[in-house]
């Protein structure tokens, strides 16, 4: 089995946040895309403090997709610098993570 990953990638609105989750989706770089609304993120961009609403996704994937699912995520994004941020799933229900490879 695979190595799985959680990926982290905020949006500027929910619009685009929807449009990325389900291409990541129907393209089978991620099984599974939360959508979290209206994080609120604190950010120095171009020496200003930022803050802004945001949507959060949660991504699930594998280490093996990843490369294709950042490269596609940053194609996507409207974002310069898009957060693209990967962590490791230490563990998990064996029912879960084998779905996670199935559908991708």
């Amino acid at each position: 089995m695979s190595s799985f990953l959680v990926v982290f990638c905020s949006c500027a609105d929910e619009q685009e946040a929807l449009r990325v989750a389900k291409v990541l989706v129907e393209e089978r770089l991620a099984a599974c895309v939360n959508v979290l609304p209206r994080a609120q993120s604190v950010y120095r961009w171009e020496g200003e403090i930022k803050v802004e609403s945001e949507y959060l996704l949660l991504i699930k994937t594998t280490e093996e997709r990843f490369s294709s699912l950042r490269d596609r995520i940053t194609e996507l994004h409207s974002y310069e610098i898009p957060e693209i941020l990967a962590i490791p799933v230490w563990g998990g229900s064996d029912k879960y993570l084998a779905w996670i490879q199935a559908s991708i």
